[in-house]
């Protein structure tokens, strides 16, 4: 006896104490009490708040207790269960405790500010137990749908991909099936993806969410500027927008031919022939920096009035000289000659013919010779043909 006695004044000690440095309760009676350690949270419109509430009962015999909330504010729900299962009724032996969690769910449609309730337990006779509770909502709630991106704003070449993550948060109170998608102009493409699959609508839980990539391709050549692409999540009671930003630098093009297209001359060895090469930028950004070089074949020569040009706009062209040289033992034949002009972001070729002709020298030199040969033998046939 005198050992359960004990047992009950420090069971009382230490509630004494808890109470004195934490949450504590307002009112205990008849031996039952209330407490967790966390009676004070902050939390955002739709989240719901657990505590893990200790329920002790410093009486001798079993003290049957049931629950119930004083004070929540409209629209909150609340929940109280034991061993993962809903309670209405706790049974808690003598001089013994019993661990309950409560769990509180803030809607979504609320004001942002500080919020008081209480946990009140009801047991047998005189047995009552309060537990005050104080809730701040940090932000101000809302019932709709939110889309946002934190990078929305993205810079590139005209012929890149734009990837975008945007963030869909359903802030109703119900399972919403959002359609999505892009106003933007003939020639833009625009997919949605999420979990590595494309999409066109996605279906988010209340109060969930889902991140959302979106793969922006612009049209071919298009000029070098900031495009806005607004993008949205639809279903029949609620929507949200976002609007995307492309900064497009310009597409970067090269093309390298001669003024009328022509690829193929002729030449004679040991000879040089001049060819004039237009270099154009056919993209939308200015090329810095061209560099302009031949491959020929070997023991050819080549040379450039210019093997450089240090700015070219877009649409604009420059001609440059190329001077090759064929070898004096060039055998006649075609040849071909690539001409290259490389800007570091691109570059271009062109396939040049060239088809060497023999000196004309050789040509007189080669009818002496068969004239020789035939003077000869006609001589000799005058001479000594009749005997």
């Amino acid at each position: 006896m005198m050992k359960k006695m004990l047992i009950s004044i420090f069971a009382s000690a230490l509630i004494a104490v808890l109470l004195l440095f934490s949450g504590g309760v307002v009112n205990a009676a008849g031996g039952l009490t209330l407490f967790t350690p966390y009676s004070g949270l902050s939390v955002t419109p739709g989240e719901t708040l657990t505590y893990d509430v200790t329920v002790m009962n410093s009486n001798s015999s079993i003290a049957n207790v049931s629950f119930h909330v004083e004070g929540l504010p409209e629209n909150w729900t609340y929940s109280i269960t034991a061993g993962g299962k809903d309670i209405s009724q706790l049974s808690i032996l003598g001089n013994a405790e019993e661990n309950i969690q409560f769990e509180v769910t803030v809607p979504l449609e609320i004001e942002k500010a500080d919020y008081n309730f209480t946990l009140a337990a009801d047991g047998s006779g005189n047995q009552y137990a309060e537990l005050p509770f104080i809730t701040t909502v940090t932000e101000q709630g809302t019932f709709e749908t939110e889309l946002t991106s934190e990078q929305p704003n993205m810079e590139g070449h005209a012929d890149a991909t734009f990837t975008y993550t945007a963030t869909l948060k359903n802030r109703t109170a119900e399972q919403q099936t959002y359609a999505l998608s892009a106003a933007v102009q003939d020639g833009w493409g625009v997919r949605f993806k999420a979990d590595g699959n494309n999409l066109t609508s996605v279906t988010i839980e209340p109060n969930g969410s889902k991140d959302i990539t979106v793969d922006v391709t612009p049209p071919t050549n298009i000029q070098a500027d900031t495009y806005e692409i607004p993008v949205k999540a639809a279903t029949s009671s609620t929507s949200a927008e976002t609007t995307l930003e492309a900064v497009i630098t310009g597409s970067y093009s090269l093309s390298i031919s001669t003024p009328d297209g022509n690829l193929s001359t002729d030449i004679t060895a040991g000879r040089t022939r001049t060819i004039d090469l237009v270099v154009e930028n056919t993209g939308t950004a200015t090329l810095n920096d061209i560099s302009i070089s031949a491959s020929t074949p070997p023991n050819w020569e080549s040379e450039f009035d210019a093997s450089s040009i240090a700015v070219l706009e877009a649409g604009q062209s420059k001609t440059v000289k190329a001077t090759l040289t064929a070898p004096e033992e060039a055998i006649a034949g075609d040849y071909v000659t690539t001409f290259t002009a490389d800007s570091g972001e691109t570059s271009s070729d062109a396939d040049f013919r060239l088809s060497v002709e023999t000196s004309t020298l050789w040509g007189i030199v080669s009818i002496l010779i068969i004239l020789v040969v035939a003077g000869g033998l006609y001589f000799i046939f005058r001479r000594y043909g009749r005997r």
